[in-house]
């Protein structure tokens, strides 16, 4: 099947009554922000998108979306490749309902002044949030050690001598 480009905004309405499916590439060019977030993205991102009308009469766009990118070690600063893999699904706001009646197993996305979803910025929050907090190889994988985390010399405690506060307890056991 070939991959085609998907389009930057869809009218969710439209495109849930149609039932459409849309399964193609966006462009690594267009996520400027990940690639902001990132030390940069390495290939166009492959993503599966859905739209329909669920059993309470809500157009739900669900799909998944996997892209490459490069990430700075914050044990080693080296680049490494990370796998982005991402699922969701949301519900367009509608005006005369509040954000409230939405079931919280969908996520709430505004619509622009045309009444379209902006596809192009939702995948690419969804990978912004789906990039982990510290980067990091695995340990194997990493130049350093984690044994060469701690630099000088650790303290020894003093050990003092110090009553143990269980004594109490014994006296009043007899």
């Amino acid at each position: 099947m070939q991959k085609v480009k998907i389009p930057r905004t869809v009218d969710p309405a439209k495109a849930a009554q149609k039932r459409l499916d849309y399964d193609g590439v966006i462009q690594p060019s267009l996520f400027k922000r990940l690639a902001e977030t990132t030390a940069g993205v390495k290939r166009d991102a492959e993503v599966s998108l859905s739209f329909e009308i669920d059993e309470q009469r809500l157009t739900v766009i669900s799909g998944k979306a996997n892209v490459e990118v490069d990430l700075e070690c914050q044990r080693c600063n080296e680049i490494f490749a990370h796998e982005c893999e991402v699922q969701f699904t949301y519900t367009p706001v509608r005006s005369d309902e509040s954000e409230v009646d939405a079931p919280e197993e969908y996520d709430l996305v505004d619509r622009n002044e045309y009444g379209e979803v902006d596809l192009i910025q939702l995948v690419e929050d969804e990978f912004i949030l789906g990039l982990p907090q510290v980067a990091m190889h695995d340990e194997a994988d990493c130049s350093v050690n984690s044994d060469n985390l701690v630099f000088g010399e650790l303290p020894k405690e003093v050990e003092e001598d110090k009553p143990n506060p269980f004594d109490v307890l014994k006296s009043l056991k007899r």
